[in-house]
């Protein structure tokens, strides 16, 4: 079980690193902008900051998650992403893929949380 973990993490934090650098250097294809989702995009163009923030917590979060020491530090820092990518699927696109493979990650990401939770406890007690 554990080389399975370990080879999902590694794959989690990868995609996350390429999605934060794919926000830089724009490399990988856009899909087909349909008319009711470009309001999106242009709000998301019209605040400058935002992508390269977000794009920086996926980097920061991809190399964190890799790593099993930092690893309980990584699930926390791509949780908002994670949930973020999980609402846009699901109001914007939720007959395709897109849908299925964010709940994985999600799913992923509650996973490491979860086995975790004893790193965080600490956070909750007085």
């Amino acid at each position: 079980m554990k080389i399975i973990k370990t080879i999902l993490c590694v794959l989690f934090g990868l995609m996350f690193i390429n999605a934060g650098l794919d926000k830089f250097f724009h490399y990988m294809p856009m899909p087909e902008i349909k008319p009711e989702e470009m309001k999106i995009y242009e709000a998301f163009g019209a605040i400058v900051w935002l992508m390269p923030l977000i794009a920086c917590i996926e980097l920061l979060g991809g190399l964190l998650f890799i790593f099993p020491k930092t690893r309980a530090l990584g699930a926390i820092v791509i949780l908002p992403i994670t949930v973020g990518i999980i609402l846009h699927n699901a109001v914007l696109m939720p007959t395709t893929t897109g849908l299925s493979i964010s709940g994985v990650l999600f799913l992923i990401n509650l996973w490491m949380i979860a086995d975790n939770w004893h790193k965080y406890k600490p956070l909750f007690t007085e």
